[in-house]
């Protein structure tokens, strides 16, 4: 065995693929396997882990005619760098990843009424461009954890997001009334915001509160104008109030994604146009992953998909 002055000798660069080949062969369980695993020579392995046990200058392994275990000093030795060799590894595979394009399962979360009018039509052209992507989508309005639930993107409509995730604005969105011809035939257009007070009004259904919806001036500065609503039927969803507001059954305060193909195909109308909604919805719609110092090429990919197809917003005419 070599004594200290010639350990010092041996580089320790060139004993990395030894420790590595040693860590195989614990896995392994015997010279065999490990070799077919590296796709080297029996004779090759059996050489490289004499190498290492000269430089370690103790026994490594106990070589038996049925079996291979290791010493004391091996297992250390693997207990030691396996973790090391490990991250080695899923780095050399994230960079993999980006190198061979968008790959893999990508897992997503979104709102209902937004996943399934907004985003569920982006998915199949997505598809296209990254056959090797595979989606797994929820819609649910709860807030997941990301982290915790395992998603990689979640899609957001809010004012605020939180620091401890990453946030790109997707676009902006506004709140809009909107109401069939043939309600406001029967029961007349509000000309200003007090004017709903005497409407049945289709309210999103919220924890507590007085159902109040607030209205600022678009153009010209002037006091916010609060109305305390009234109707006959509440929601927690705006795909339930659209069809409602389509049935005729009032006036809906929706968010323009959900309002947007009925008001561009003439089936509702937009109320108010001179007053902005003020606190009933979010602001924003928001692609928000866990920070993260390698970003997967999916994740990229999908969040470029969708700031191209949403960077115009919800157009309502």
């Amino acid at each position: 065995m070599l004594n200290n002055s010639s350990m010092k000798n041996v580089k320790s660069e060139m004993l990395w693929s030894h420790v590595h080949w040693l860590v195989m062969l614990a896995s392994a369980g015997s010279f065999t396997a490990a070799a077919q695993r590296l796709g080297v020579s029996k004779a090759a392995m059996s050489q490289r882990i004499a190498a290492l046990e000269q430089a370690a200058g103790v026994p490594l392994v106990r070589r038996t005619t049925r079996s291979v275990r290791l010493t004391e000093a091996g297992q250390q030795l693997v207990d030691a760098t396996r973790g090391a060799f490990e991250q080695i590894e899923h780095g050399l595979a994230n960079v993999k990843d980006l190198s061979q394009g968008p790959r893999g399962l990508l897992r997503i979360t979104a709102p209902v009424a937004l996943g399934r009018q907004q985003i569920v039509p982006l998915i199949p052209a997505f598809l296209k461009q990254c056959p090797e992507v595979r989606i797994e989508l929820e819609l649910a309005d709860r807030i997941a954890s990301l982290a915790q639930d395992g998603f990689d993107v979640a899609i957001r409509h809010s004012n605020t997001v939180p620091e401890t995730h990453v946030a790109l604005t997707l676009c902006e969105t506004r709140a809009v009334l909107v109401a069939t011809r043939s309600y406001l035939r029967r029961r007349g257009t509000p000309a200003r915001p007090e004017d709903l007070a005497g409407h049945d009004c289709l309210r999103y259904l919220r924890s507590s509160g007085t159902p109040t919806w607030s209205f600022e001036p678009m153009k010209e500065r002037g006091e916010r104008v609060a109305v305390v609503t009234r109707g006959s039927f509440s929601a927690n969803n705006s795909e339930a109030l659209r069809e409602a507001a389509l049935g005729g059954a009032g006036i809906a305060l929706l968010p323009d994604f959900s309002a947007q193909r009925d008001v561009l195909a003439g089936k509702l109308v937009c109320l108010l146009p001179d007053w902005r909604s003020v606190g009933a919805y979010g602001a924003n719609v928001y692609a928000m992953r866990p920070y993260s110092p390698h970003v997967a090429h999916a994740v990229h990919a999908w969040v470029t998909h969708l700031r191209q197809c949403l960077k115009g917003g919800f157009a309502l005419a």
